[in-house]
């Protein structure tokens, strides 16, 4: 299933009811300069704050945004937070809200971002799942905090590395399999001895064993579009897409 593609922006194929609004940047559309090129998101990468600022006033003008998102300072945990409780970045992995007019926000170059609502449109998630995060637990920290049955969600999942590009080693395969030993399906020998991982399907799994059915997305790679994407495993120096979504 496509998903919405502007010059610079995407737009979850899903379908969530109408008052719920959700977008994942690309690096296309900022002001930004390399390595930084151009709409970097995030403040913590040594890109000049001005530009960033810049680069989250466009979001905001091009998505809508009545106020600033609840941005986090993410740490590859399984906290989450209520969006309208953050003043200021907390160190979370995971915002949701019942709340209209504050959008929760993730912040990615490579590892997964997660969207969550719940068919009536009464609440609202986005997840940061780096394997780490995603081994520790974050989807289930978040479903959790949403405070509805899993089979009332719906999930999207945003650009990532992809299953060609995202090698791992023992320590990685090994935490997922403690897991759940099914985990293996999504791991195949890589040329240089190590794994190859599919972070996609990984959260598929994981969410169907919450009770989470409608899943959607997991189309893209960010390693292998660079001129798309940032990848901290292609560039390392490089900026942050966001991923954002909230109530009308």
């Amino acid at each position: 299933m496509a998903e919405l593609l502007t010059d610079h922006l995407i737009f979850p194929n899903w379908p969530a009811p109408a008052r719920v609004r959700a977008v994942s940047t690309t690096r296309r559309g900022g002001v930004s300069p390399p390595p930084y090129d151009n709409l970097n998101l995030a403040g913590h990468v040594s890109d000049d704050p001005i530009h960033v600022a810049e680069n989250r006033r466009r979001l905001a003008a091009a998505v809508g945004l009545s106020a600033d998102p609840a941005w986090l300072e993410q740490v590859h945990g399984s906290v989450a937070v209520a969006a309208e409780t953050v003043a200021a970045p907390v160190a979370a992995d995971a915002a949701w809200t019942r709340a209209s007019g504050r959008a929760c926000v993730v912040m990615t170059a490579d590892c997964l971002p997660v969207l969550l609502c719940d068919r009536a449109g009464t609440v609202v998630a986005a997840a940061h799942a780096g394997w780490r995060g995603l081994a520790g637990g974050v989807i289930a920290a978040t479903v959790a905090a949403m405070q509805v049955p899993p089979t009332e969600l719906l999930a999207w999942l945003g650009p990532a590395i992809g299953p060609e590009a995202f090698e791992v080693g023992d320590e990685v395969r090994v935490a997922f399999l403690a897991l759940d030993a099914g985990n293996a399906a999504c791991f195949r020998p890589s040329p240089a001895g190590r794994w190859l991982a599919d972070i996609y399907e990984l959260a598929r799994r994981q969410l169907r064993r919450l009770g989470v059915a409608a899943v959607y997305g997991g189309e893209f790679c960010t390693f292998n579009d660079p001129a798309r994407f940032f990848s901290y495993r292609r560039e390392h120096r490089t900026g942050r897409m966001a991923t954002l979504i909230g109530l009308d």
